[in-house]
């Protein structure tokens, strides 16, 4: 039996999760059990999707958090509301992370709020349907690089100085890094150039004691989708796994928060895939 979403499409990227219907689940299942006690965390994409559901989760289990997002204010003051509903504090930026001086100011900003930094999760992403890889813009597949490969590597650049032994990088890969998506080539470029950065930074930071690892989501109900597709691909989508549904963003998060945790200590440069058991078996 499968379960798709109602037709639907938004005309911007990366999406208003305000618009959505039906909306995602983002709350998490289970009580809070101080895993997090204390620990100040930055995101990017913060404010809706699988990041609304982390940061959620991560107040819950004593997180403070900074949440930077591209220009969605009401998805960004609902997350900040609903982490405050959990007991924890949220720094709300709006900006660009292709850009290295936003990215710059982003963790200043943290580090000045809450006074260190312990966990930097990548998370923004954007992508663009290309029909023909002849029609593929060099100014699009250039912001689409900016946004998922170059603004890690600045958020890790303004970061680095910050983390002290046991801190934690967790970056946003895919699915399609692994198996490809015909439609989404420059998207899924940027997602396989993730866990590639994921190996070798975890492999560089080693011997500081701070571990990076990565989450590979599968087909999640996220503002990215209708902001992505046609609305009869919406209806379809996550259709095709074994599970016949899509994810939710609450049924990510979990991964995040276990690489977040003491749970993880002995693990880096891996990544975690919830897809619904769409990874490739070769």
């Amino acid at each position: 039996m499968t379960s798709g979403m109602p037709a639907q499409e938004q005309d911007r990227q990366p999406g208003r999760e305000a618009e959505m219907r039906p909306a995602p689940d983002y709350m998490p299942v289970y009580p809070g059990s101080g895993r997090l006690k204390g620990k100040i965390v930055v995101i990017t994409g913060g404010d809706s999707g699988i990041g609304r559901a982390v940061s959620i989760l991560f107040a819950r289990e004593g997180a403070k958090l900074a949440i930077a997002y591209k220009d969605e204010d009401e998805d960004a003051r609902e997350t900040a509301r609903l982490v405050e509903a959990e007991g924890g504090e949220a720094l709300l930026m709006a900006g660009d992370v292709g850009k290295k001086a936003f990215c710059e100011r982003f963790v200043a900003a943290a580090v000045e709020r809450f006074g260190r930094l312990d966990i930097l999760i990548n998370n923004a992403a954007e992508q663009y349907v290309r029909e023909d890889i002849a029609d593929i813009p060099e100014e699009g597949m250039e912001r689409v690089f900016r946004t998922n490969i170059f603004g890690y590597v600045f958020m890790v650049q303004a970061a680095i100085e910050h983390l002290r032994r046991g801190g934690r990088i967790i970056n946003t890969s895919s699915i399609v890094a692994y198996r490809g998506q015909p439609q989404l080539l420059d998207y899924a470029m940027t997602k396989g150039a993730i866990v590639a950065l994921t190996r070798s930074l975890s492999a560089r930071l080693a011997d500081k004691g701070i571990l990076v690892n990565a989450v590979a989501p599968g087909p999640i109900w996220t503002p990215l989708i209708p902001a992505s597709f046609p609305a009869d691909k919406v209806a379809e989508f996550g259709t095709d796994t074994p599970l016949g549904r899509p994810g939710q963003p609450a049924e990510v998060a979990p991964a995040y928060l276990f690489l977040a945790c003491e749970d993880s200590r002995f693990m880096t440069g891996q990544t975690i895939h919830v897809d619904g058991g769409d990874y490739p078996s070769s």
